[in-house]
């Protein structure tokens, strides 16, 4: 599996770290944001491109897990002297930008708050995958699908809000 060596090598354990760490922390944080949001979230109107809620976890897992695989490589380039120091802080910035946007719209109903801090989650989604592509261009292209569902989750934010104004 090329995807999963870097220069010929493959890290297992620190493989499975990578992928399991924003993995993890989503799941805590969706757990934590949602609970008791269900049913208030059951209850607004949604726009009529609003995918099915069992979506969400699947996509969010696969998301998760190719970011923790792009992170994974930049992090075996940089130790083999690639690439700028400067990808990881950006990475682990917007990884917290992301678990922060479930507790502004679901725990707190903060739904504008939570656009436009989704907004300056895009920005620094497209920033790190600049920053993993300087480094690694399987890495930074890992984070294409990533930026798709946030300009659609993005879209789906703004339409919810206004719908229930």
């Amino acid at each position: 599996m090329e995807l999963l060596n870097v220069n010929g090598r493959m890290d297992r354990k620190r493989l499975a770290i990578g992928i399991l760490i924003p993995i993890i922390g989503g799941s805590i944080t969706g757990w934590l944001a949602n609970r008791n949001a269900e049913e208030k979230y059951a209850k607004l109107d949604k726009p009529s491109f609003s995918p099915p809620p069992a979506t969400f976890p699947i996509v969010w897992t696969a998301l998760y897990g190719m970011m923790g695989l792009a992170k994974y490589r930049v992090e075996k380039k940089r130790e083999q002297g690639y690439g700028h120091k400067s990808a990881i802080p950006v990475y682990e910035m917007q990884l917290g930008l992301n678990y922060l946007w479930s507790f502004l719209y679901f725990r707190w109903g903060l739904r504008g708050a939570a656009l436009v801090e989704m907004t300056i989650l895009l920005a620094a989604i497209a920033l790190t995958m600049y920053e993993f592509y300087q480094v690694d261009r399987t890495a930074g292209s890992l984070m294409i699908p990533y930026i798709g569902w946030v300009v659609f989750a993005l879209a789906l934010n703004y339409a919810t809000w206004k719908l229930n104004e």
